[in-house]
């Protein structure tokens, strides 16, 4: 199959992404990047030249990023295996600090050294830097788990108003210096609620909400807030999609206008969500 196209379509798509340009051009863009989207290195590849674009027609963008597998690798390496409770890690005084080394450190600042490579001025952050995520213990049970109290969004409307684009680790930090471990959905509806974002997209490795969890044809491509609540109430919305919605609520509630839940396993899907008419993924709105 040929897969070239000519300069005539080249020029069509570009005309038909033209309003959507317009849209976004000035506008806040929070893009959350799930460790579990992140482990393929030719679609990483795609998503930082997704995000380049976007800042260089003037969108500006945000990423927020987690890095579970990575953690759960150095974990293992240093003989401690990881244990989660209600779908969260377990967080001693010693993974606490794998976490940062590893969020904070190696996958921050690899996806800053890509974003550069591909013609981006990326700066990364923890939500320790300036206070930006101040956090309390979430439950003992889980040890250095964190509850957000508090973003102090400064250092990140400083970074976008120098042109750059922040690359933003989700740990915390509290008034006595601790560190916590923060929940990369739930960090991200905070950022993107105080920043009062066009849009919240958060990249998975699932489609979106389906009707029927075994059948991909039953994807949803836009609920309400109250949809997705009765979606809850019928069993629809069950397990690992039950935080995420309940995430994309809390961003609305914050300000956001619309939030996003799609594959990041998908070549260029932020593009088709942000660009095109077809869209990614489900979005919900309030």
């Amino acid at each position: 199959m040929d897969t070239q196209i000519t300069n005539a379509q080249r020029a069509e798509v570009l005309t038909q992404a033209l309003p959507y340009i317009k849209r976004y051009t000035g506008k806040v863009v929070v893009i959350k990047y799930g460790g579990n989207a992140m482990v393929n290195e030719t679609l990483k590849k795609q998503v930082m030249e997704d995000i380049v674009l976007l800042r260089l027609i003037g969108v500006d963008v945000v990423l927020v990023h987690g890095g579970g597998p990575e953690i759960n690798d150095m974990m293992k390496r240093l003989g401690k295996a990881p244990e989660f409770v209600d779908g969260l890690r377990v967080t001693d005084a010693e993974t606490v600090e794998i976490v940062e080394m590893v969020l904070a450190g190696k996958v921050n600042k690899s996806l800053v050294t890509m974003l550069g490579m591909h013609g981006g001025s990326a700066v990364g952050i923890s939500g320790a830097d300036g206070m930006l995520i101040e956090a309390s213990v979430k439950d003992p049970r889980l040890g250095f788990v964190g509850r957000i109290e508090r973003v102090n969004i400064k250092p990140v409307t400083d970074l976008l108003d120098g042109g750059y684009i922040p690359v933003i680790s989700t740990v915390g930090c509290d008034r006595q210096g601790n560190v916590y471990n923060i929940n990369g959905d739930t960090a991200a509806a905070h950022i993107a609620g105080a920043l009062g974002a066009e849009r919240l997209i958060m990249m998975t490795d699932i489609e979106g909400v389906l009707r029927d969890k075994n059948d991909p044809s039953t994807l949803m491509s836009e609920i309400t807030v109250d949809e997705a609540r009765e979606l809850y109430r019928e069993g629809v919305i069950s397990g690992g999609m039950i935080p995420k919605i309940e995430c994309c609520v809390d961003a609305i509630e914050r300000g956001v206008k619309n939030v996003v839940i799609m594959d990041g396993r998908v070549s260029h899907s932020i593009l088709m969500e942000l660009l095109t008419d077809e869209g990614a993924g489900t979005m919900v709105k309030a």
